[in-house]
């Protein structure tokens, strides 16, 4: 019988060996795609070797010149970011406890969950100009439709039989809000984080590719209008890099504050 000391050990055994197997397939890719453009099996022009790629983002940080695209990359996705959790958290919540405005707003947040909402980015641009507002404000509206969902729907779920026992052993609206709707709006939104914060570098990097002045979606577009596939190849695997590095960090603050689902 395995005891529940071996248990982590294991977990962490299997997960080295996952990463491991990752690591290695990603090397032979990067390996095999380097072999093909070097013999030309790959054009170069269109599909240019990793060697390549690496060297173009090394100019930049080299140089110094990306340093001041990160900053307007990150800034408008966190700031996005923390708006849209707070936003969509309390409106959320509101239209959960309170039947009137849940009628008004429901059906908003579900139109604007129809649409692809990366069609508001030119709108945005127009209305607030090139400048940090208009990638803030996009980042914002995905971030706050995907959290309005999670809150409130998360209090939605909460079993009616669970507040009723708490109305009947003498729990008021505060009770019920700190010790029932809290927790779960919390494991809901938490559960959301990481597609959140996918969402927000989104909504930043497309209304830099719209319309901007710095950023890593205006160095996009700028290596479209250059044909320079090195480039464009490069700021893509940098935004991936980042984003699952805030992936990792999301996920870890889910596993500190959810820490009772993975015991």
């Amino acid at each position: 019988m395995t005891s529940r000391g071996a248990r982590p050990a294991t977990a962490a055994r299997n997960g080295i060996n996952i990463a491991v197997r990752r690591t290695v397939a990603v090397i032979v890719l990067l390996l095999t795609w380097e072999g093909l453009s070097r013999l030309n099996v790959l054009d170069p022009f269109y599909m240019p070797p990793p060697s390549r790629v690496l060297t173009v983002l090394a100019q930049l940080f080299a140089d110094g010149s990306i340093w001041r695209h990160l900053e307007a990359t990150f800034l408008a996705a966190l700031a996005g970011l923390a708006l849209g959790l707070a936003v969509g958290a309390l409106i959320g919540f509101l239209a959960a406890l309170v039947p009137l405005l849940a009628e008004l707003l429901e059906p908003l947040m579900i139109l604007l969950n129809a649409i692809p909402r990366v069609v508001l980015a030119p709108l945005f641009v127009i209305w607030l100009g090139i400048g940090l507002a208009s990638k803030i404000a996009l980042a914002f509206v995905l971030v706050a439709v995907l959290t309005f969902f999670a809150v409130y729907n998360g209090i939605r779920e909460v079993d009616a039989r669970l507040v009723e026992r708490v109305r009947t052993l003498g729990g008021g609206t505060w009770t019920l809000l700190r010790q029932v709707y809290l927790p779960s709006v919390t494991s809901w939104v938490l559960s959301n984080l990481r597609v959140a914060v996918g969402f927000a570098f989104t909504g930043a990097v497309v209304g830099e590719f719209v319309g901007a002045s710095r950023g890593l979606g205006y160095l996009l577009s700028f290596a479209q209008s250059q044909f320079n596939a090195a480039l464009t190849i490069g700021l893509i695997l940098l935004i991936m890099v980042f984003v699952l590095l805030l992936f990792a960090l999301a996920g870890a603050v889910e596993r500190r504050l959810l820490a009772w689902r993975y015991r």
